[in-house]
C-alpha cells in the first residue's frame, strides 16, 4: 500500500552527528517511513520498534528518532 493511501505513519530518522550519516554511508538526509491503516496499528507498530531489536548485542542499541506522522 502506497502512502498517498494510508494516513498514519511512523518517521525513522538516525540522531544528529550519527557515525552513520557520512556521506559514504547513509548520509545525513537519510530517512524512513512506515506506513498503516490506523493509528492503532501505528501505535502498536512504535512500541514494537522502541523495544531493544532481538538479534543486537547486550549493550549495544539502535541510534534512530522515532516520529508519529498523523494526517493533516
Amino acid at each position: 500500500m502506497s502512502a498517498s493511501t494510508q494516513s498514519y505513519g511512523i518517521s525513522v530518522k538516525m540522531p544528529k552527528d550519527d557515525p552513520m550519516s557520512a556521506p559514504h554511508l547513509l548520509g545525513e538526509d537519510w530517512v524512513s517511513s512506515r506506513w498503516f491503516d490506523t493509528a492503532e496499528e501505528r501505535d502498536a507498530a512504535m512500541v514494537e520498534m522502541q523495544n531493544h531489536p532481538r538479534y543486537y548485542r547486550r549493550g549495544d542499541s539502535p541510534s534512530i528518532v522515532l516520529e508519529k506522522i498523523d494526517p493533516a
